[in-house]
């Protein structure tokens, strides 16, 4: 049995996760890397639908491992009387808990933001859910793209003559996860001042979250007028910025909107007498002939391989970088000197490995305790030491199917 001793700030912390997929439990799971102690309940069977997404090794799925690694797990049906009963017992000896269910749920089980505070009258609660506890669209579902369309992150993104397009994984939702993390730290940071203070309600839209995410377009549109409309891989507001296609047939992309960033950049492809023509004298002189720079830099890109490029702008000081597939972040020596991967302790494979914590911390830094595990692996820690029930009693509940 693993030890329950842990480190890192928030050590001595205790979440309850009952959310599902990604954005909920993945806020809890950002607390137990910094040493949280977090418990993750599942319905008894079937358990969270991620355990069923893609890929798998051997039948064990793996992105599972990532997203919830570093808790306990257990399994309760809070539908049932004695599961309703059993998770105030929890809630009573928790200091978070995290949901997001639609909302009414949680209410229509008995479990209303009341009920918990009677329970723990200190009790901060993330409700995480697509638009929020309110509002005509509150009783919607939602997922990951639902939240990338109607925030506008995907209306921005793509070709202008193309559909827009979503991202290759669902950023929605680790957005929301950093949003509901914060929120809950900044909850607590209140909670934990004064004894006397009362416990928080966190009503986090998911959609939201990615509209807040976008900053400029919406005092843009309502101080101009202007709808932002999609650009590729072109930035609009400096120039050069775009991704070019190298002579070994590979990506870079290239930022920069200083003064000295293009001054730099100019060099790097031995044309610093671009600096002395009155097109490029500022970036929104830049921006306003982009499509100019967009050739000479892309023509100049096109005759060198990644390598010869990369290495020309860095010794120039410039931005260029070269667009990573997985494979070349494993080996990237910049990823390898500050170990953003990582071995991680797991009950099937012995290790896995997956991205480290981010950010670092000097002092007392957290750590990754072991990669997610199998549905009710920690039943035992979680009704015994938590709870205080016997053996006799958690075998009644399992009989029932309430664990």
């Amino acid at each position: 049995m693993e030890t329950r001793a842990t480190e890192g700030p928030l050590a001595g912390l205790r979440v309850l996760d009952i959310a599902t997929i990604i954005a909920g439990p993945m806020a809890a799971t950002l607390m137990a890397d910094f040493g949280a102690e977090v418990i993750k309940l599942e319905l008894p069977g079937l358990g969270d639908g991620l355990r069923g997404f893609p890929p798998f090794k051997e039948g064990k799925p793996l992105w599972w491992k990532v997203t919830n690694r570093g808790k306990h797990f257990g399994t309760l049906d809070l539908r049932r009387p004695e599961g309703r009963e059993l998770f105030l017992r929890m809630v009573a000896r928790c200091d978070v808990v995290v949901e997001n269910f639609r909302p009414g749920t949680l209410e229509r089980w008995g479990l209303d933001i009341e009920t918990l505070w009677q329970a723990n009258p200190r009790l901060v609660i993330l409700r995480a859910t697509a638009f929020g506890q309110d509002g005509p669209h509150a009783g919607l579902p939602g997922f990951a793209r639902i939240f990338e369309a109607i925030g506008g992150l995907a209306g921005i993104s793509g070709p202008p003559d193309q559909p827009p397009l979503h991202t290759g994984y669902p950023i929605g939702d680790p957005i929301g996860a950093l949003f509901g993390a914060f929120a809950i730290m900044a909850a607590l940071w209140r909670v934990k001042a004064s004894p006397r203070e009362k416990g928080e309600e966190i009503d986090l839209s998911l959609t939201e979250a990615l509209l807040r995410i976008i900053e400029v377009l919406a005092i843009e549109y309502d101080q101009l007028g202007h709808v932002r409309q999609r650009s590729g891989n072109r930035n609009q507001y400096s120039a050069p910025s775009d991704v070019y296609l190298t002579a070994d047939k590979r990506y870079v992309s290239l930022a920069g909107s200083t003064e000295r960033t293009f001054a730099n950049n100019a060099r790097a492809i031995g044309r610093p007498d671009l600096l002395e023509d009155a097109r490029f004298a500022s970036n929104a002189a830049r921006v306003r002939h982009a499509g100019e720079l967009d050739r000479i830099f892309g023509s100049w890109i096109a005759a060198h391989t990644q390598e010869e490029a990369v290495g020309a702008f860095r010794a120039a000081s410039g931005t260029l970088a070269p667009i990573y597939s997985i494979d070349q972040i494993f080996t990237d020596p910049q990823f390898v000197a500050r170990h953003a991967i990582v071995e991680v302790p797991d009950a099937d494979f012995g290790t896995v490995r997956m991205q480290g914590l981010v950010p670092r911390l000097r002092h007392n830094p957290g750590r990754i305790r072991w990669a997610a595990k199998d549905l009710a692996a920690d039943n035992d820690y979680i009704y015994k030491e938590l709870v205080g029930l016997g053996e006799a009693e958690i075998q009644v509940l399992k009989d029932k199917n309430v664990i």
